[in-house]
């Protein structure tokens, strides 16, 4: 298991403040690099890393140490130095703890968790040769079997950070799942949860009187041949946990849209201005920042976002976007060349509060502008009953119910406009755009009825048999 200790600091972490914040276990513990030179590992004498320190970033983005710590900094960027101490050695957290404190000290900056902070010498006096070595040199990996690697999370709410999405990428190139354990106080920001939504990777809620469940489905699961895996009832059922119970419905919910684009793999094709068109008609203005893992550190860049497309390309590229402080608004995009052309996967999340309304009056224009402008596929709106805050507990929330759905015009010719228009269990569509070549925008209901589902289903299922 591993403790984080994140030093905020209004400067840049320079070499001798880093040397100094380094120095907190005295001179006895050795340094070490990994990860090109990006990670700088407090060691053991024997080298068994204690405390691994990130390279610090800068984070323009307004808003984003509350969001994700609920610890508030002063107005103005922030540079967030993250580190992770193991808690296999009983002086790593404190190690950790009193490398952040100095850096904070030193540059007048926090620390969270604000408890962690000391800057106190914390000399090694565990016989680290009794432990046994770490499996995984990978420093956000706690366990690592031939199947699964397994992270321990001991934050309140977990984000995809960079650890987090190096650990996601390197198991799934060696083709192992990824599961992180957490325990039941958890919450998980929308990337992370849908970087878990797919079987092998799961939210692992280790629970004190019930044991260990999936925080994403209830399953009972138990450790078995170097995973987490569901437990089965004699009759081969899945077991639900007791813990996990249906969240209070407070009036909060989440207005949530997943759409694709596709355009021409153009020389000035410029990406994110779907996104952009989305956020400006739901929020009134475009998003605050981007970046490919959490914390949102970039001020949005239409131009800065394709650029590092391109450097990737053909390898698809993944990020994450956020509205302002004021609307809770996330999204996830991934970027895919195909033969069709460079397309844009969209899932954006909008919270409102019981006293607020979803915006589902706008969504019809926001398609019609998607279609003619930005080469709109299809787009899914939904609405479910979730928290303002777009994060997810470790309880049971009621699905997403589908609002409406667009097929984009290129879409419907594909299909063909006689099948496409006159789906024999309705709904009837709408045409938007051009009368010549329309977009089709099919009304499923006001989010409150679950047998839009059906209709859904019935509907999807017509276009697919063409």
């Amino acid at each position: 298991m591993t403790k984080d200790v994140i030093a905020l600091t209004p400067k840049m972490p320079d070499l001798p403040t880093l040397l100094a914040g380094l120095y907190a276990g005295g001179p006895d513990l050795g340094v070490n690099t990994t990860a090109d030179g990006a990670v700088v590992q407090l060691c053991g004498p024997d080298g068994r890393p204690l405390v691994s320190v990130e390279a610090p970033i800068l984070v323009h983005v307004p808003g984003e140490t509350t969001r994700l710590l609920d610890h508030a900094v002063e107005d103005g960027p922030v540079w967030w130095t993250e580190a992770r101490a193991s808690t296999a050695v009983a002086e790593a957290g404190r190690l950790a703890g009193s490398f952040a404190g100095r850096l904070a000290t030193v540059l007048g900056g926090t620390v969270w968790p604000p408890e962690a902070a000391t800057t106190d010498v914390v000399p090694l006096t565990t016989d680290v040769s009794a432990i046994p070595a770490p499996a995984t040199g990978a420093p956000a990996v706690d366990v690592l079997t031939d199947s699964t690697a397994v992270v321990i999370q001991d934050r309140p709410l977990v984000a995809m950070t960079s650890w987090l999405s190096d650990a996601l990428r390197t198991a799934a190139t060696a083709d192992r799942a990824l599961q992180i354990v957490t325990p039941p106080s958890a919450r998980l920001t929308l990337p992370t949860r849908t970087a878990l939504r797919g079987v092998p990777n799961r939210w692992v809620v280790q629970d004190p009187e019930h044991g260990y469940y999936d925080g994403l489905s209830g399953a009972v699961l138990h450790w078995k041949d170097g995973s987490f895996i569901p437990v089965h009832d004699e009759q081969g059922a899945t077991r639900v946990a007791e813990a996990f119970t249906p969240t209070p419905d407070t009036g909060d919910r989440q207005l949530i849209l997943t759409l694709r684009t596709r355009q021409p793999a153009e020389e000035n094709l410029a990406l994110g201005h779907a996104l952009e068109a989305a956020f400006q008609h739901l929020t009134g203005a475009p998003p605050a920042g981007w970046s490919t893992a959490e914390p949102v550190n970039l001020p949005w860049s239409t131009r800065q976002l394709t650029d590092l497309a391109r450097a990737r390309a053909p390898r698809p590229t993944w990020l994450v976007a956020v509205g302002h402080s004021d609307r809770p608004a996330l999204a996830t995009v991934r970027v895919l060349r195909t033969p069709a052309g460079i397309e844009e996967d969209i899932t954006l999340a909008i919270g409102y509060g019981g006293d607020e309304t979803p915006a589902l009056d706008i969504i019809a224009d926001l398609a019609a502008e998607l279609d003619t402008q930005h080469g709109l596929v299809t787009q899914l709106t939904s609405l479910r009953a979730a928290r303002r805050d777009l994060t997810v507990p470790s309880r049971l929330e009621p699905p997403p119910i589908p609002v409406a759905f667009t097929l984009g015009h290129d879409e419907t010719e594909r299909i063909g406009p006689a099948r496409a228009e006159h789906p024999p269990q309705g709904p009837t569509p709408a045409r938007l755009g051009p009368t010549a070549r329309p977009a089709l925008h099919y009304s499923l209901g006001d989010g409150t009825d679950a047998r839009a589902w059906t209709t859904f289903q019935h509907l999807i299922q017509h276009l697919r048999q063409a």
